[in-house]
């Protein structure tokens, strides 16, 4: 007789996964290409890389001596791109928790933005948030550290 799985096992495993469609490959195109990364968000408004890429180029612009207004600029691209991840990832099943694997491409852009955010709020003083933000990537199977090595 084969081995079974009992319910018990199943509430143990935790919810699946969660990968993201595919939506919005010509963003990452477009970025491989070097097109502008702010006429692709404006096109592409819902695309989580898209903003994440932003916030990323505001933080590195605010280097060690941010500005008020690069942190804050950085947050604001950061916190959307979070958003338009949520939005996603609600629409892919995903239900508060659970594992998105950083692996999985499409994942990739929502990833850095809540990455991105957590680096902006730490930048603005919002020192609970960034703990929260990175809390959430450690949560989602990732660190910020595996996520920062993405950007390049």
């Amino acid at each position: 007789m084969g081995a079974m799985n009992s319910p018990v096992d199943d509430l143990l495993a935790g919810p699946p996964p969660t990968r993201l469609p595919d939506d919005h490959p010509q963003v990452r195109d477009g970025l491989d290409a070097g097109e502008d990364p702010a006429r692709l968000a404006a096109d592409h408004p819902s695309s989580s890389l898209a903003w994440a890429v932003l916030a990323e180029a505001a933080l590195d612009a605010a280097g060690d001596e941010p500005t008020a207004a690069r942190s804050v600029t950085a947050y604001a691209y950061a916190r959307t791109g979070y958003h338009r991840g949520l939005d996603a990832l609600r629409r892919a099943g995903w239900r508060g928790q659970g594992p998105i694997p950083v692996d999985h491409e499409p994942n990739q852009g929502f990833l850095r933005a809540l990455a991105a955010l957590s680096a902006a709020a730490a930048q603005i003083g919002e020192a609970d948030e960034a703990e929260r933000c990175a809390q959430f990537l450690r949560d989602s199977g990732t660190s910020p550290e595996e996520v920062r090595a993405l950007v390049g």
